[in-house]
């Protein structure tokens, strides 16, 4: 059996892509567990996502894991006998602290970590260095909470590292470089371009905004100007809102621009597939500048970037952060570059 554990919309596409280059697999013989957010637009998104899933055959089950304190426990132990009956781990997220606690109850000699968009570049990045898995907008600093978890941590970084009986494999659509032994099996995106699509394409052009200044790693002035410039010069007239951008900045956005501001209810990469899409989507570094390249092959969508300046970083913002963002522009293929903003 293949168990998949997910926490986010995109990570749960990806398990749909990943059970799709399976071939002869059933899909029947994977089952996916959702532990939601607490946020209300990912759980939706979830929740359609969910019922495509059911559609391809595969089971899902929704599994509560955060909210009250005693939560993260209960669920452990509903989920304790199916993790150690499962022969194939697939994991969206493996910064996750709730998936590498579950990881120490894994007996399955085969570990799939599918794509959580950028995340997948520095979490393989990690590996390679040999460093403790931490996400990149994170300033690194050990807490009380980092020390009573470093044990479980420990032992998640062990089962991402491949040996003569247990093996490792990275589902991705990002350019990374694995460490020896892990096998890197490229998401091309051919389940969304097979159900869905091709989409009906406009003359104009369509922004897709990023929770940057929700993460503290953005000021939201500069950000707010730099939508309205690119607005202006693109002639864009929707803003396709992250899951996790707050009401107050989006209603701000709208008030500021003009812009008809969208929130989608699942992942951007079926929105642009089914359509009405832009002949432009321009974005900021983020997921989609890797991704919507592939879902809209041969469609004629052109997909642009614009890079984030060094001075719309908050001070407080990891050090990491203008390295990381640049990165994720340079290794994105088949897109626009915009090294500036239109003022």
């Amino acid at each position: 059996m293949n168990l998949a554990f997910v926490e986010s919309p995109v990570q749960l596409l990806n398990v749909l892509e990943w059970v799709h280059t399976q071939g002869g697999d059933d899909p029947t013989a994977t089952t996916v567990v959702v532990l939601p957010p607490v946020d209300p637009m990912s759980r939706g998104q979830l929740r359609r996502m969910a019922e495509l899933a059911r559609d391809e055959g595969i089971t899902v089950r929704w599994q509560e894991a955060r909210g009250d304190s005693g939560a993260p426990l209960k669920a452990l132990r509903a989920l304790a006998g199916l993790v150690r009956r499962a022969d194939h781990i697939v994991i969206g997220d493996p910064f996750s602290r709730y998936v590498q606690l579950l990881l120490t109850l894994v007996r399955a000699d085969r570990l799939t970590v599918v794509d959580d968009g950028t995340a997948t570049m520095e979490f393989v990045a990690q590996l390679a260095r040999g460093e403790r898995l931490t996400r990149w907008h994170r300033r690194g600093r050990t807490g009380p909470r980092e020390l009573v978890l470093a044990p479980v941590t420990a032992t998640a970084r062990r089962r991402f590292t491949p040996t003569a009986r247990h093996t490792v494999e990275v589902f991705t659509a990002m350019p990374v470089e694995a460490p020896p032994g892990i096998a890197v099996t490229p998401n091309t995106f051919a389940w969304t371009r097979a159900r869905f699509g091709p989409p009906s394409i406009g003359r104009g052009a369509d922004l897709v905004g990023t929770s940057l200044v929700e993460t503290g790693v953005v000021d939201p002035a500069p950000y707010q100007e730099a939508v309205a410039s690119l607005a202006r010069a693109h002639g864009a007239t929707r803003y396709f809102a992250h899951r996790r951008e707050s009401a107050e900045k989006l209603h701000a956005l709208e008030a500021a621009t003009g812009l008809e501001i969208v929130r989608p209810d699942l992942p951007l990469e079926l929105i642009a597939r089914r359509g009405p899409i832009g002949r432009t989507i321009v974005s900021f570094p983020s997921t989609v500048v890797h991704t919507l390249p592939l879902a809209l092959a041969g469609t004629g969508v052109n997909v642009a970037v614009c890079d984030i300046a060094p001075e719309w970083l908050r001070a407080t913002a990891s050090p990491r952060a203008q390295g990381f963002l640049s990165g994720v522009t340079e290794t994105a293929r088949g897109v626009q570059r915009l090294t500036s903003v239109v003022t």
